[in-house]
């Protein structure tokens, strides 16, 4: 696949995004080699792999959901917070 200005042109509009006229050369360059690289896995041969070589049937190990604090840490926390109270930290208001 050829990375042209019209390719660049349509990519912009698909993903709203203006690229300014001094990159565009260097963009279409970098898309090139992106592209390029890409099309290098196409000559990989794959026949007699597994498809699912990489896959394992074992779920994920779960544990016990158990909340933990450590107070001593949530105190030196709380103490270098320019305001706090009562464990929270306090913020201006950002919503009217």
């Amino acid at each position: 696949m050829q990375i042209d200005e019209t390719l660049l042109q349509r990519l912009e509009k698909l993903s709203y995004l203006q690229i300014p006229e001094e990159q565009r050369a260097q963009m279409i360059a970098q898309l090139s080699e992106i592209v390029s690289f890409v099309d290098n896995l196409s000559e990989l041969t794959t026949e007699g792999i597994d498809p699912t070589f990489a896959m394992d049937n074992a779920s994920t190990p779960l544990r016990d959901d158990s909340s933990y604090v450590e107070r001593s840490i949530n105190d030196d926390i709380f103490a270098h917070a320019p305001h706090a109270k009562e464990h929270f930290f306090i913020v201006p208001k950002i919503i009217e």
